[in-house]
């Protein structure tokens, strides 16, 4: 009849998300337990470097030490970084629950080496420096395969949840780290590495005994051109990165030095050279096709630009605490390392309470929309930090920091997911260590780009601020020039070290020729800060501008992904891998 309603056509129900069996918990469970502990581990000395330091009484901030120093901090990244990739492949090719145990047992050892320093002064740093390199490698074998486990295990529906909580667990570790760091040191510097051992011990057996390989494994020929070109060509541009932060000649760093230069300029060679290796062999360690999958391109590009905008800041944010407004609340300085991490806890309070949500609604409405929602939460945390006055109201600052945490948590499980979803079974192993390796990467560079906008912003006030105020208070101005003068990033790193750096720098032979009232405001809790915080403010507002256009930079990326699809099959990875097509 004319003017009838058709009838609505009721719509199909939602077919139920199928659920994961009970191996699918049990991997979630163990590679949550090891990412945490390899994460952990990489912030966890960063807090316990003071007590370390005295442990091998060696003067971290003596002439030439802070090379020691610096590679303490970074070389477990850098060597992270340098292999996740190769490590993924392997996984690959041999099995990515043996790679993954292998790498339990390996960290494991490197552990309770470190332990054991038997050794004094810059003998005892290198063993330290060295064994590090091992805990690294198994961490990177860890996180190199513990993404692929999961996602062969769970469910194409059920991958955001358990990826993100494998992946908050991570950045939990980061800054869970730091509070863990500051009590175990004042215990005993050694416990820092014991606090390995019985995850490490139980989470291996546990591995061996209950995980299994239910991935696809393709054996195939190792890529040993590749494999070195990587590492070589990613090393060396990371190990320039490290240096060139350090003084170099009466320069407050070292990026005109001609070793700098050469590690960076032959490291970017070396990396044309493995990607034109990669083009050709038959069995590449990495395909490079994989980028033709724009989920997976735009994924990745997201994720290293969070990490550079991220990981230098976790270093500004402790020294804003610890050199600048713990002392100037009351904390002695060799109270700040633990309370900086104590202070730091609502970020990680963001991370854990985003990070699982955000897996879950995931699944359900797809990566794109939350992970650039977390962007955009991300970049405005950095906004409100930069209009902080340096010695700021608490409740302000930890406001911001959580919100900080929260946008990270909000990108980081979506983002993965995504990621290691748009890959074919048989790729999952080298796609982790891909994502890994921007990850590391990223902060790597972070790292180095902080500190130089710092320093270079440093070296034009502080000088003659220091200067200044050290005549003012007697010290002779010949003395005070020669303090001044030096490289800014010992007064960086004494703050990282919860060291006063004033009473370091003049040390007790001056320190004693001057009036008791001006030792005391010089050695007091004060002096030092006060000076500081106008020149680090101006320096914070420009490093905290970088990461917010980082993170809008990042969500743009976020947004390039594409529109959630229907999870594919195998079959359909495979051939959408070969024509390039986006996923969702």
């Amino acid at each position: 009849m004319p003017g009838a309603k058709t009838p609505k056509t009721p719509k199909t129900p939602r077919p139920p998300a199928p659920k994961p069996d009970r191996y699918a918990w049990i991997a979630l469970a163990n590679t949550t337990a090891a990412i945490f502990m390899a994460a952990l581990d990489g912030s966890i000395v960063i807090i316990a470097l003071p007590a370390i330091f005295r442990g091998i009484h060696l003067d971290p901030l003596g002439p030439g030490n802070i090379t020691y120093l610096l590679w303490m901090i970074m070389g477990y990244r850098l060597v992270q970084a340098v292999l996740v990739v190769n490590l993924g492949r392997l996984g690959d090719m041999f099995g990515r629950v043996r790679m993954y145990n292998q790498g339990f047992v390996v960290f494991t050892v490197a552990s309770i080496l470190l332990s054991f320093d038997p050794f004094q002064g810059s003998g005892g740093a290198l063993w330290l420096i060295g064994w590090r390199f091992l805990q690294a490698i198994g961490g990177a074998m860890l996180m190199a395969n513990s993404a692929a486990i999961l996602t062969d295990a769970f469910p194409a529906e059920r991958r955001g949840f358990a990826l993100g909580t494998n992946q908050i667990a991570a950045l939990a570790g980061m800054f869970i780290g730091l509070v863990a760091g500051g009590l175990l040191a004042a215990w005993d510097w050694r416990a820092v590495f014991w606090i390995n051992l019985p995850v490490g011990v139980f989470g291996t057996l546990w591995a061996y005994l209950r995980l299994r390989d239910n991935g696809e494994r393709h054996r195939g020929k190792i890529d040993w051109w590749g494999n070195i070109t990587f590492a070589l060509g990613l090393g060396a541009v990371l190990v320039g990165i490290t240096y060139g932060i350090q003084p170099y000649h009466g320069s407050s760093m070292g990026w005109q030095s001609p070793v700098v230069l050469g590690e960076l300029i032959g490291g970017v060679a070396l990396l044309l050279v493995f990607v034109v290796i990669e083009s050709k062999v038959a069995e590449p360690m990495f395909r490079l096709s994989l980028f033709k999958i724009r989920e997976f391109t735009a994924g990745n590009i997201a994720g290293l630009l969070v990490s550079i905008a991220r990981g230098g800041i976790q270093f500004m944010l402790i020294i804003w605490l610890q050199g600048i407004w713990l002392p100037l609340h009351g904390y002695n300085y060799d109270q700040t390392p633990l309370w900086a991490g104590i202070f730091l806890l609502p970020m990680t309070a963001g991370f854990l309470v985003s990070g699982p949500v955000s897996g879950i609604l995931s699944d359900r409405f797809g990566s794109r929309g939350i992970a650039t929602a977390g962007m955009a939460v991300f970049a405005l945390s950095f906004v409100g930090l930069m209009l902080l006055p340096v010695n700021f109201p608490y409740w302000a600052f930890a406001t911001f920091v959580a919100l900080n945490g929260i946008g990270s948590g909000m990108f980081a499980s979506p983002n993965s997911s995504s990621i290691m979803g748009s890959v074919p079974p048989r790729d999952r192993g080298s796609a982790s260590g891909m994502r890994a390796t921007f990850q590391n990467s990223g902060t790597a560079v972070s790292i180095g780009v902080v500190f130089t906008l710092m320093i270079a912003g440093l070296s034009r006030s502080l000088p003659s601020t220091l200067s200044d105020g050290l005549i003012r208070l007697g010290v002779p101005a010949s003395a005070a020039h020669e303090v001044a003068s030096l490289p800014p990033v010992s007064s960086l790193f004494a703050s990282v070290l919860g060291v006063n750096p004033i009473e370091h720098l003049l040390g007790p032979g001056l320190l004693a020729k001057l009036p008791a009232s001006s030792q005391a405001e010089l050695t007091g809790r004060t002096f030092f800060p006060s000076l500081l915080q106008v020149p680090f403010h101006s320096g914070l507002i420009i490093v905290f501008a970088v990461s917010a256009g980082l993170s809008v930079l990042a969500g743009l990326a976020s947004l390039l992904r594409g529109k959630r699809q229907v999870p594919a099959s195998p079959k359909v990875d495979e051939s959408r891998l070969e024509s390039g097509v986006s996923r969702g």
